[in-house]
Protein backbone atom coordinates (compact mmCIF):
# COMPACT_ATOMS: atom_id res chain seq x y z
CA UNK A 1 0.00 0.00 0.00
CA UNK A 2 1.64 3.66 -1.14
CA UNK A 3 1.70 5.70 2.40
CA UNK A 4 3.79 8.33 1.49
CA UNK A 5 3.32 11.22 -1.64
CA UNK A 6 5.35 14.10 -2.00
CA UNK A 7 4.61 17.91 -2.51
CA UNK A 8 6.13 19.74 -5.28
CA UNK A 9 6.43 23.74 -5.91
CA UNK A 10 7.93 25.98 -8.34
CA UNK A 11 11.02 27.70 -8.00
CA UNK A 12 9.98 30.74 -10.06
CA UNK A 13 8.86 34.07 -8.57
CA UNK A 14 5.34 33.42 -10.36
CA UNK A 15 2.54 31.56 -9.30
CA UNK A 16 0.79 29.67 -11.76
CA UNK A 17 -2.74 30.51 -11.91
CA UNK A 18 -3.91 29.62 -15.13
CA UNK A 19 -4.20 25.74 -16.41
CA UNK A 20 -2.17 26.87 -19.57
CA UNK A 21 0.82 27.62 -17.32
CA UNK A 22 1.69 24.61 -15.78
CA UNK A 23 4.87 23.03 -16.74
CA UNK A 24 3.88 19.40 -18.34
CA UNK A 25 4.01 16.47 -16.15
CA UNK A 26 6.98 14.24 -16.87
CA UNK A 27 7.69 10.39 -16.03
CA UNK A 28 10.46 11.15 -13.71
CA UNK A 29 10.97 14.05 -11.37
CA UNK A 30 13.24 16.44 -12.85
CA UNK A 31 16.75 16.81 -11.97
CA UNK A 32 16.83 19.75 -10.41
CA UNK A 33 14.30 18.64 -8.14
CA UNK A 34 12.61 22.53 -7.96
CA UNK A 35 14.46 25.11 -5.74
CA UNK A 36 18.50 24.85 -5.12
CA UNK A 37 19.60 26.68 -1.49
CA UNK A 38 23.40 26.47 -0.61
CA UNK A 39 23.46 29.37 2.19
CA UNK A 40 21.31 31.38 4.39
CA UNK A 41 20.53 34.35 1.96
CA UNK A 42 19.26 30.97 -0.59
CA UNK A 43 17.38 29.68 2.51
CA UNK A 44 16.08 33.25 3.31
CA UNK A 45 15.24 34.51 -0.28
CA UNK A 46 13.21 31.16 -0.62
CA UNK A 47 11.52 31.56 2.11
CA UNK A 48 9.60 34.64 1.42
CA UNK A 49 8.74 33.31 -1.84
CA UNK A 50 7.33 30.11 -0.50
CA UNK A 51 5.45 32.17 2.00
CA UNK A 52 4.05 34.39 -0.36
CA UNK A 53 2.63 31.13 -1.96
CA UNK A 54 1.24 29.81 0.62
CA UNK A 55 -0.23 32.94 1.97
CA UNK A 56 -1.91 33.26 -1.53
CA UNK A 57 -4.16 30.11 -1.07
CA UNK A 58 -4.57 30.58 2.69
CA UNK A 59 -5.33 34.30 2.80
CA UNK A 60 -8.66 33.87 1.71
CA UNK A 61 -8.77 30.01 2.82
CA UNK A 62 -8.81 31.59 6.61
CA UNK A 63 -10.94 34.61 5.58
CA UNK A 64 -13.53 31.86 3.90
CA UNK A 65 -12.93 29.52 7.32
CA UNK A 66 -13.57 32.56 10.08
CA UNK A 67 -16.68 33.87 7.90
CA UNK A 68 -18.26 30.68 7.81
CA UNK A 69 -17.20 29.96 11.79
CA UNK A 70 -18.76 33.34 12.79
CA UNK A 71 -22.21 32.24 11.62
CA UNK A 72 -22.46 29.16 14.15
CA UNK A 73 -20.02 31.23 16.47
CA UNK A 74 -22.91 34.05 16.89
CA UNK A 75 -25.03 31.61 17.00
CA UNK A 76 -23.85 30.39 19.84
CA UNK A 77 -23.43 33.46 21.53
CA UNK A 78 -26.76 35.05 21.45
CA UNK A 79 -27.69 31.27 23.28
CA UNK A 80 -25.22 31.99 26.35
CA UNK A 81 -27.52 34.98 26.49
CA UNK A 82 -30.73 32.51 26.68
CA UNK A 83 -29.29 31.28 29.47
CA UNK A 84 -27.03 27.93 30.28
CA UNK A 85 -29.84 25.12 29.16
CA UNK A 86 -29.40 26.70 25.61
CA UNK A 87 -26.22 27.77 25.51
CA UNK A 88 -25.09 23.73 26.87
CA UNK A 89 -28.01 22.52 23.83
CA UNK A 90 -26.51 24.07 21.20
CA UNK A 91 -22.94 23.20 22.61
CA UNK A 92 -23.82 19.65 22.53
CA UNK A 93 -25.41 19.50 19.69
CA UNK A 94 -22.68 20.92 17.55
CA UNK A 95 -20.14 18.85 19.12
CA UNK A 96 -21.58 15.33 19.55
CA UNK A 97 -24.59 14.95 17.03
CA UNK A 98 -23.66 17.95 14.11
CA UNK A 99 -19.66 17.46 14.87
CA UNK A 100 -19.99 13.66 14.60
CA UNK A 101 -21.78 14.35 10.98
CA UNK A 102 -19.39 17.53 10.16
CA UNK A 103 -16.19 15.27 10.88
CA UNK A 104 -17.26 12.12 8.73
CA UNK A 105 -18.29 14.03 5.56
CA UNK A 106 -15.47 16.91 5.60
CA UNK A 107 -12.92 14.01 6.38
CA UNK A 108 -14.62 12.07 3.72
CA UNK A 109 -14.71 15.10 0.86
CA UNK A 110 -10.35 16.16 2.34
CA UNK A 111 -9.87 13.47 -0.21
CA UNK A 112 -10.22 15.60 -3.08
CA UNK A 113 -7.38 17.60 -1.63
CA UNK A 114 -5.18 14.44 -2.53
CA UNK A 115 -7.33 13.56 -5.73
CA UNK A 116 -7.81 17.10 -7.56
CA UNK A 117 -4.26 18.82 -6.51
CA UNK A 118 -2.62 16.08 -7.76
CA UNK A 119 -4.39 15.88 -10.87
CA UNK A 120 -4.44 19.69 -11.39
CA UNK A 121 -1.01 19.42 -10.71
CA UNK A 122 -0.63 16.84 -13.57
CA UNK A 123 -2.54 18.49 -16.33
CA UNK A 124 -5.15 15.90 -16.09
CA UNK A 125 -7.88 18.54 -15.75
CA UNK A 126 -10.98 17.12 -16.62
CA UNK A 127 -10.58 14.29 -13.85
CA UNK A 128 -11.49 17.26 -10.54
CA UNK A 129 -15.09 17.33 -12.12
CA UNK A 130 -15.13 13.60 -11.97
CA UNK A 131 -13.93 13.28 -8.23
CA UNK A 132 -16.49 16.29 -7.36
CA UNK A 133 -19.83 14.78 -8.41
CA UNK A 134 -17.88 11.06 -6.92
CA UNK A 135 -18.02 12.76 -3.59
CA UNK A 136 -20.97 14.19 -4.23
CA UNK A 137 -22.63 10.79 -4.44
CA UNK A 138 -20.62 9.30 -1.63
CA UNK A 139 -20.91 12.66 1.00
CA UNK A 140 -24.86 12.87 0.15
CA UNK A 141 -25.21 9.28 0.56
CA UNK A 142 -23.88 9.32 4.03
CA UNK A 143 -25.54 12.02 4.76
CA UNK A 144 -28.48 10.08 4.79
CA UNK A 145 -27.54 7.58 7.06
CA UNK A 146 -26.52 9.97 9.08
CA UNK A 147 -29.95 12.12 8.99
CA UNK A 148 -31.18 9.11 11.35
CA UNK A 149 -28.91 10.46 14.71
CA UNK A 150 -30.56 14.11 13.90
CA UNK A 151 -34.11 12.35 14.28
CA UNK A 152 -33.37 10.33 17.11
CA UNK A 153 -31.32 12.90 18.91
CA UNK A 154 -32.58 13.05 22.00
CA UNK A 155 -32.57 9.36 22.42
CA UNK A 156 -28.51 9.27 21.30
CA UNK A 157 -27.85 12.00 23.98
CA UNK A 158 -29.59 10.12 26.79
CA UNK A 159 -28.35 6.72 25.63
CA UNK A 160 -25.17 8.33 26.42
CA UNK A 161 -25.97 9.48 29.71
CA UNK A 162 -26.01 13.38 28.87
CA UNK A 163 -28.00 15.13 31.63
CA UNK A 164 -31.84 15.26 30.49
CA UNK A 165 -32.28 18.46 30.23
CA UNK A 166 -29.42 18.64 28.10
CA UNK A 167 -30.38 16.22 26.23
CA UNK A 168 -34.18 17.34 25.39
CA UNK A 169 -32.98 20.33 24.31
CA UNK A 170 -30.13 19.75 22.22
CA UNK A 171 -31.98 16.38 20.66
CA UNK A 172 -34.98 19.23 19.50
CA UNK A 173 -32.74 21.49 18.17
CA UNK A 174 -30.71 18.28 16.39
CA UNK A 175 -34.11 18.05 14.04
CA UNK A 176 -34.40 21.80 13.21
CA UNK A 177 -30.08 21.45 12.06
CA UNK A 178 -31.15 18.29 9.09
CA UNK A 179 -31.20 21.14 6.19
CA UNK A 180 -27.31 21.88 7.32
CA UNK A 181 -26.19 18.60 6.94
CA UNK A 182 -26.60 18.14 3.47
CA UNK A 183 -25.87 21.46 3.17
CA UNK A 184 -22.38 20.35 4.17
CA UNK A 185 -22.35 17.33 2.18
CA UNK A 186 -22.57 19.43 -1.14
CA UNK A 187 -20.59 22.63 -0.03
CA UNK A 188 -17.65 20.60 1.58
CA UNK A 189 -16.83 18.74 -2.16
CA UNK A 190 -17.16 21.95 -4.04
CA UNK A 191 -14.76 23.64 -1.72
CA UNK A 192 -11.98 20.88 -2.48
CA UNK A 193 -12.52 20.90 -5.61
CA UNK A 194 -11.93 24.83 -5.94
CA UNK A 195 -8.82 24.88 -3.32
CA UNK A 196 -7.16 22.53 -5.44
CA UNK A 197 -6.88 24.96 -8.24
CA UNK A 198 -6.08 28.17 -5.67
CA UNK A 199 -9.46 29.34 -6.91
CA UNK A 200 -10.24 30.53 -3.45
CA UNK A 201 -11.42 33.85 -3.76
CA UNK A 202 -14.97 33.50 -4.97
CA UNK A 203 -15.67 30.99 -1.54
CA UNK A 204 -14.35 34.01 0.48
CA UNK A 205 -16.70 36.33 -1.44
CA UNK A 206 -20.23 34.42 -1.07
CA UNK A 207 -19.01 33.37 2.80
CA UNK A 208 -18.51 37.34 3.23
CA UNK A 209 -22.26 38.12 1.86
CA UNK A 210 -23.53 35.54 3.71
CA UNK A 211 -22.37 36.31 7.19
CA UNK A 212 -23.18 39.38 6.30
CA UNK A 213 -26.75 38.22 6.36
CA UNK A 214 -26.58 35.82 8.79
CA UNK A 215 -25.44 38.90 11.56
CA UNK A 216 -28.61 40.57 10.25
CA UNK A 217 -30.85 38.31 10.73
CA UNK A 218 -29.05 36.52 13.64
CA UNK A 219 -31.65 38.22 16.83
CA UNK A 220 -32.50 34.93 17.94
CA UNK A 221 -33.11 36.08 21.60
CA UNK A 222 -36.85 36.34 20.73
CA UNK A 223 -37.67 33.14 19.11
CA UNK A 224 -35.30 30.66 20.76
CA UNK A 225 -33.46 27.19 19.54
CA UNK A 226 -35.86 27.25 16.49
CA UNK A 227 -35.37 30.43 15.20
CA UNK A 228 -31.17 29.87 15.67
CA UNK A 229 -31.48 26.45 13.56
CA UNK A 230 -33.69 28.41 10.73
CA UNK A 231 -31.00 30.83 10.46
CA UNK A 232 -28.20 28.88 10.65
CA UNK A 233 -29.91 26.88 7.94
CA UNK A 234 -30.23 29.44 5.17
CA UNK A 235 -27.08 30.81 5.62
CA UNK A 236 -25.14 27.41 4.96
CA UNK A 237 -28.29 26.52 1.95
CA UNK A 238 -26.71 30.47 0.84
CA UNK A 239 -23.00 29.70 0.74
CA UNK A 240 -24.13 26.07 -1.02
CA UNK A 241 -25.76 27.50 -3.72
CA UNK A 242 -23.62 30.20 -4.31
CA UNK A 243 -21.02 27.86 -4.86
CA UNK A 244 -22.25 25.39 -6.90
CA UNK A 245 -23.88 28.17 -9.08
CA UNK A 246 -20.19 28.94 -9.76
CA UNK A 247 -19.19 25.92 -10.63
CA UNK A 248 -21.72 25.03 -12.78
CA UNK A 249 -21.46 27.90 -15.01
CA UNK A 250 -18.15 27.06 -16.33
CA UNK A 251 -16.25 29.33 -14.25
CA UNK A 252 -14.02 26.55 -13.81
CA UNK A 253 -12.84 26.19 -17.20
CA UNK A 254 -11.44 22.53 -18.05
CA UNK A 255 -12.25 21.34 -14.58
CA UNK A 256 -16.13 21.06 -14.95
CA UNK A 257 -16.74 18.90 -17.79
CA UNK A 258 -20.19 18.66 -17.17
CA UNK A 259 -22.57 15.90 -15.54
CA UNK A 260 -21.25 12.45 -16.50
CA UNK A 261 -21.99 8.82 -15.94
CA UNK A 262 -17.80 8.28 -14.35
CA UNK A 263 -19.16 9.82 -11.38
CA UNK A 264 -20.92 5.97 -10.54
CA UNK A 265 -17.28 4.42 -11.65
CA UNK A 266 -14.16 2.91 -8.95
CA UNK A 267 -16.65 3.96 -5.70
CA UNK A 268 -14.59 1.56 -4.31
CA UNK A 269 -11.19 3.07 -4.36
CA UNK A 270 -12.65 6.68 -3.50
CA UNK A 271 -14.39 5.30 -0.47
CA UNK A 272 -11.48 3.98 0.73
CA UNK A 273 -9.26 6.86 0.13
CA UNK A 274 -11.48 9.37 1.67
CA UNK A 275 -12.65 7.09 5.03
CA UNK A 276 -9.08 7.19 5.55
CA UNK A 277 -8.80 10.92 5.26
CA UNK A 278 -11.95 10.93 8.03
CA UNK A 279 -10.45 9.15 10.52
CA UNK A 280 -7.14 11.72 10.58
CA UNK A 281 -9.10 14.87 11.57
CA UNK A 282 -8.86 15.52 15.46
CA UNK A 283 -12.95 16.67 15.54
CA UNK A 284 -13.64 13.09 16.90
CA UNK A 285 -12.17 13.51 19.79
CA UNK A 286 -13.02 17.12 20.61
CA UNK A 287 -16.35 15.44 20.38
CA UNK A 288 -15.64 13.58 23.07
CA UNK A 289 -14.46 15.99 25.45
CA UNK A 290 -18.10 17.18 25.41
CA UNK A 291 -19.37 14.71 26.06
CA UNK A 292 -17.20 13.65 29.15
CA UNK A 293 -18.29 17.21 30.69
CA UNK A 294 -21.59 16.51 30.70
CA UNK A 295 -20.89 13.41 33.16
CA UNK A 296 -19.55 15.49 35.93
CA UNK A 297 -22.38 16.59 38.97
CA UNK A 298 -22.00 20.19 37.54
CA UNK A 299 -23.08 19.26 34.22
CA UNK A 300 -24.17 22.51 32.98
CA UNK A 301 -21.11 24.69 33.95
CA UNK A 302 -18.65 22.09 32.68
CA UNK A 303 -19.74 21.66 29.25
CA UNK A 304 -20.15 25.68 28.98
CA UNK A 305 -16.77 26.33 30.08
CA UNK A 306 -15.75 23.49 27.87
CA UNK A 307 -17.57 24.51 24.96
CA UNK A 308 -16.40 28.27 25.13
CA UNK A 309 -12.67 27.24 25.55
CA UNK A 310 -13.50 24.73 22.29
CA UNK A 311 -14.92 28.07 20.78
CA UNK A 312 -11.81 29.98 21.40
CA UNK A 313 -9.78 27.14 19.92
CA UNK A 314 -12.09 27.18 16.94
CA UNK A 315 -11.41 30.54 16.28
CA UNK A 316 -7.60 30.50 16.00
CA UNK A 317 -7.83 26.94 14.35
CA UNK A 318 -9.37 28.64 11.54
CA UNK A 319 -5.60 30.81 10.38
CA UNK A 320 -4.59 26.43 11.01
CA UNK A 321 -7.07 25.14 8.67
CA UNK A 322 -6.71 28.01 6.15
CA UNK A 323 -3.20 26.83 6.44
CA UNK A 324 -3.69 23.35 6.60
CA UNK A 325 -5.94 24.18 2.94
CA UNK A 326 -2.76 26.16 1.59
CA UNK A 327 -0.44 23.36 1.98
CA UNK A 328 -2.47 20.72 0.97
CA UNK A 329 -2.60 22.65 -2.83
CA UNK A 330 1.36 22.93 -2.77
CA UNK A 331 2.15 19.87 -1.98
CA UNK A 332 -0.64 18.04 -4.09
CA UNK A 333 0.07 20.07 -6.97
CA UNK A 334 3.88 19.97 -6.60
CA UNK A 335 3.46 16.14 -6.59
CA UNK A 336 2.27 16.61 -10.16
CA UNK A 337 4.65 19.06 -11.20
CA UNK A 338 7.33 16.92 -9.86
CA UNK A 339 9.70 19.00 -7.71
CA UNK A 340 10.29 17.73 -4.48
CA UNK A 341 13.05 20.13 -3.05
CA UNK A 342 10.47 22.33 -3.11
CA UNK A 343 7.86 20.53 -2.18
CA UNK A 344 10.09 19.85 1.01
CA UNK A 345 10.49 24.30 1.69
CA UNK A 346 6.70 24.27 1.61
CA UNK A 347 6.45 21.75 4.66
CA UNK A 348 9.47 24.10 6.40
CA UNK A 349 7.78 27.23 5.83
CA UNK A 350 4.26 25.98 7.01
CA UNK A 351 5.54 24.28 9.86
CA UNK A 352 7.42 27.73 11.28
CA UNK A 353 4.56 30.06 10.40
CA UNK A 354 2.20 27.78 12.30
CA UNK A 355 4.37 27.49 15.61
CA UNK A 356 4.52 31.23 15.16
CA UNK A 357 1.05 32.07 14.81
CA UNK A 358 0.47 29.49 17.58
CA UNK A 359 2.58 30.96 19.68
CA UNK A 360 1.65 34.58 19.43
CA UNK A 361 -2.46 33.47 20.18
CA UNK A 362 -1.60 31.81 23.00
CA UNK A 363 -0.05 34.66 24.86
CA UNK A 364 -2.65 37.02 23.87
CA UNK A 365 -5.17 34.63 25.48
CA UNK A 366 -2.89 34.59 28.82
CA UNK A 367 -2.55 38.07 28.81
CA UNK A 368 -6.25 38.69 28.43
CA UNK A 369 -7.42 35.68 30.57
CA UNK A 370 -9.54 37.67 33.09
CA UNK A 371 -11.43 39.62 30.07
CA UNK A 372 -12.06 37.45 27.22
CA UNK A 373 -15.00 34.62 29.30
CA UNK A 374 -17.56 37.22 29.90
CA UNK A 375 -17.90 37.46 26.16
CA UNK A 376 -19.66 34.09 26.14
CA UNK A 377 -21.41 33.99 29.41
CA UNK A 378 -22.86 35.98 31.97
CA UNK A 379 -22.26 32.87 34.85
CA UNK A 380 -19.88 33.80 37.82
CA UNK A 381 -18.94 30.04 37.34
CA UNK A 382 -18.74 29.39 33.75
CA UNK A 383 -16.83 32.36 33.85
CA UNK A 384 -14.17 30.95 36.74
CA UNK A 385 -13.93 27.61 35.32
CA UNK A 386 -13.09 29.42 31.28
CA UNK A 387 -10.00 31.21 33.63
CA UNK A 388 -8.74 28.05 34.56
CA UNK A 389 -8.58 26.13 31.73
CA UNK A 390 -6.50 29.08 29.53
CA UNK A 391 -3.36 27.95 30.61
CA UNK A 392 -4.21 24.35 28.86
CA UNK A 393 -5.87 26.58 26.33
CA UNK A 394 -2.80 28.10 24.85
CA UNK A 395 -0.98 24.95 24.89
CA UNK A 396 -3.49 23.56 23.03
CA UNK A 397 -3.24 26.49 20.69
CA UNK A 398 0.10 25.78 19.72
CA UNK A 399 -0.52 21.98 19.20
CA UNK A 400 -3.15 22.58 17.01
CA UNK A 401 -1.89 24.91 14.88
CA UNK A 402 0.99 22.27 13.58
CA UNK A 403 -1.23 19.63 13.97
CA UNK A 404 -3.13 21.16 11.36
CA UNK A 405 -0.42 22.44 9.07
CA UNK A 406 1.43 18.65 9.66
CA UNK A 407 -2.28 17.19 8.58
CA UNK A 408 -2.53 19.41 5.89
CA UNK A 409 0.87 17.93 4.36
CA UNK A 410 -0.44 14.73 4.73
CA UNK A 411 -3.13 14.72 3.26
CA UNK A 412 -1.80 16.59 0.19
CA UNK A 413 0.73 14.15 -0.18
CA UNK A 414 -1.59 11.17 0.41
CA UNK A 415 -0.56 9.84 3.59
CA UNK A 416 -3.95 9.23 4.81
CA UNK A 417 -3.69 5.48 5.93
CA UNK A 418 -0.54 6.29 7.79
CA UNK A 419 -1.93 9.21 9.50
CA UNK A 420 -4.83 7.43 10.75
CA UNK A 421 -3.11 4.99 12.11
CA UNK A 422 -1.44 7.41 13.83
CA UNK A 423 -4.09 9.65 14.94
CA UNK A 424 -5.88 6.60 16.69
CA UNK A 425 -3.18 5.52 18.29
CA UNK A 426 -2.60 8.77 19.78
CA UNK A 427 -6.11 10.33 21.01
CA UNK A 428 -8.33 7.00 21.09
CA UNK A 429 -5.27 5.09 22.93
CA UNK A 430 -3.70 8.29 24.79
CA UNK A 431 -5.72 10.86 24.62
CA UNK A 432 -8.66 9.63 25.70
CA UNK A 433 -8.03 7.29 28.50
CA UNK A 434 -5.58 10.12 29.82
CA UNK A 435 -8.49 12.74 30.11
CA UNK A 436 -10.58 9.87 32.00
CA UNK A 437 -7.97 8.80 34.08
CA UNK A 438 -6.66 12.91 34.97
CA UNK A 439 -10.21 13.94 34.88
CA UNK A 440 -12.55 11.46 36.91
CA UNK A 441 -10.20 8.86 38.58
CA UNK A 442 -7.56 12.05 39.88
CA UNK A 443 -11.02 14.30 40.28
CA UNK A 444 -9.63 17.09 38.42
CA UNK A 445 -12.29 17.89 36.57
CA UNK A 446 -12.64 20.04 32.88
CA UNK A 447 -9.09 20.40 33.83
CA UNK A 448 -8.09 16.68 33.72
CA UNK A 449 -10.10 16.35 30.30
CA UNK A 450 -8.44 19.30 29.06
CA UNK A 451 -4.85 17.68 29.95
CA UNK A 452 -5.76 14.83 28.30
CA UNK A 453 -6.40 16.23 24.98
CA UNK A 454 -3.32 18.16 25.34
CA UNK A 455 -1.32 15.03 25.73
CA UNK A 456 -2.76 13.20 22.34
CA UNK A 457 -2.34 16.54 19.94
CA UNK A 458 1.11 16.46 21.62
CA UNK A 459 1.69 12.65 20.53
CA UNK A 460 0.36 13.22 17.73
CA UNK A 461 2.25 16.18 16.49
CA UNK A 462 5.55 14.45 17.69
CA UNK A 463 4.38 11.44 15.33
CA UNK A 464 3.39 13.39 12.19
CA UNK A 465 7.32 15.36 13.03
CA UNK A 466 8.90 12.18 13.25
CA UNK A 467 7.20 10.66 9.65
CA UNK A 468 7.65 14.24 7.92
CA UNK A 469 11.18 14.82 8.58
CA UNK A 470 12.21 11.00 7.72
CA UNK A 471 10.51 11.67 4.05
CA UNK A 472 12.27 10.83 0.98
CA UNK A 473 10.49 13.19 -1.24
CA UNK A 474 12.51 12.00 -4.48
CA UNK A 475 11.32 8.46 -3.85
CA UNK A 476 7.71 9.93 -3.24
CA UNK A 477 7.33 11.95 -5.98
CA UNK A 478 7.12 9.15 -8.39
CA UNK A 479 4.19 7.39 -6.67
CA UNK A 480 2.00 10.53 -7.92
CA UNK A 481 0.27 8.80 -11.21
CA UNK A 482 -0.21 5.48 -9.49
CA UNK A 483 -2.53 6.96 -6.58
CA UNK A 484 -4.13 9.15 -8.91
CA UNK A 485 -5.10 5.36 -10.53
CA UNK A 486 -5.47 3.84 -7.76
CA UNK A 487 -7.89 5.70 -5.86
CA UNK A 488 -9.21 7.95 -8.75
CA UNK A 489 -9.74 5.37 -11.92
CA UNK A 490 -8.50 6.26 -15.60
CA UNK A 491 -11.16 8.40 -16.97
CA UNK A 492 -13.65 7.57 -19.78
CA UNK A 493 -15.60 10.94 -19.98
CA UNK A 494 -19.25 9.94 -20.93
CA UNK A 495 -21.71 12.91 -20.28
CA UNK A 496 -25.15 12.81 -19.47
CA UNK A 497 -27.72 14.61 -22.15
Amino acid sequence: MVNVKQPLISGENEYYTNVKQLPPASGEAEEDGGVEINGVGDFCREFYLESKRLWHLAAPAIFTSICQYTIGATTQVFAGQLGTIQLAAISVENSVIGGFAFSILYGLGSALETLCGQAYGAGKFEMLGIYLQRSWVVLNSIAVVLMFTYIFGVSVLRLLQQTPSIATAAGRYAVWMIPQLFAYATIIPVAKFLQAQSNIMPMAFIALVAVVIHLGCDDETGVGLVGAAVVLDCSWWFMTVGQVTYVLWGWCGEAWPGFSWEAFRNLKGFVGVSFATAVILENWYLMSLVLFAGYFDNAEASVDALSVCLNILGWVCTVGLGLNVAVSVRVSNELGYRKPKTARLAVIVVGLTSLLIGLLFATVLLVYRKEYPAFFTNSVEVMQLVEELTSLLGISIIMYCLQYALSGVAIGAGWQTTVAYMNVASYFFFGIPMSLLMGFKFDMGVKGIWYGMVSGATMQCCLLLIMVSRTNWNKEVNVVGDQIKQWGGDIQQRSIH
